[in-house]
């Protein structure tokens, strides 16, 4: 059994251009999917899943969201003194003990391997998860969740993973599989964005990971790789042959929420699951032969 992971680094430190306007003077991660911002899913994912501390890596104009996961005593008692109990209950899920989140400033966009870096001297020589939290994952067990448990028995470096269009590889980090085991394939390779025509397979990586510390060791001096950025996936391609790498085929959809379109579809499918906005019933009304025969 490979040692127990207690630490998840949130990376959150990107402008947001791919949601401007909205994301002009609001981090996008604070943008909200029904009636939570982004970053709340995440680090609830991260809770779940059993993880004992979060480490949100931030940039200039962020702090909203150290700020969200605060204790606001003058909120909860006015909330309190008009037993909006409900309403209590919601911030009250948000405000989290001391120490259990830890924030860090990215000074510099060099990309995502620089910004998990930055989290180093937290995540020391501990293995440690990884969620990106453009990246929402509805499903019925958190993605980190189902991923520590498969990494509990393979151990080395997981990553979260999923069939793409080949037309689609450019965007994404890709796996060269060796073989294929269910869910779980190993990889001998890991190519950041190739062109359709030189990926090596269709198999995505998204933005889940659990890693080993060695990781932190090869982003030291990793130099810029696609998009002229720091790639994370170039630091685990440096690993490979040393430690075991396997990528794991999620159960769950996944939305991302840096782009505007699945920022629309991500907030109509969780409020289609959510039983107190009634809205499953209202569609199901509204598409229902009779309302159509009404119009």
């Amino acid at each position: 059994m490979s040692e127990r992971v207690r630490t998840a680094v949130i990376p959150a430190a990107g402008l947001g251009t791919r949601c401007l306007p909205a994301s002009k003077a609001v981090p996008k991660e604070m943008m909200t999917v029904v009636d939570k911002p982004v970053i709340q899913y995440a680090v609830e994912e991260a809770f779940e899943a059993g993880i004992e501390r979060v480490v949100l890596v931030t940039g200039r104009g962020k702090t909203a969201m150290e700020d969200h996961f605060d204790i606001d005593e003058s909120l909860d008692q006015t909330l309190n003194d008009k037993s909006k109990t409900t309403e209590l209950n919601a911030v009250r899920n948000t405000e989290l003990d001391s120490g259990r989140l830890i924030a860090v400033r990215q000074n510099e966009a060099k990309g995502l391997g620089h910004a998990v870096w930055c989290a180093r001297h937290v995540v020391g020589d501990q293995p440690f998860a990884v969620i990106l939290p453009d990246d929402l994952v509805l499903a019925e067990r958190g993605c980190l969740g189902q991923m520590l448990d498969v990494h509990d028995q393979v151990g080395g470096n997981l990553v979260a993973v999923q069939d793409v269009p080949r037309e689609m590889t450019k965007k994404y980090g890709v796996l060269d599989v060796i073989s294929e085991d269910g869910k779980l394939a190993r990889a001998n390779g890991l190519v950041e964005k190739p062109e359709p025509d030189v990926a090596p397979s269709t198999l995505a990586v998204i933005g889940r990971y659990v890693l080993q510390p060695e990781v932190m060791k090869a982003l030291d001096d990793q130099g810029p790789g696609a998009g002229g950025e720091i790639q994370l996936t170039d630091a685990l391609a440096r690993l490979l042959g040393t430690q075991p790498f396997h990528g794991f085929r999620f159960d769950g959809t996944r939305y991302d929420c840096g782009d505007k379109s699945g920022f629309v579809e991500a907030n109509v499918a969780f409020a289609l699951q959510r039983a107190d906005l009634g809205l499953a019933e209202r569609l199901h009304a509204l598409t229902s032969p009779n309302a159509r025969q009404a119009a």
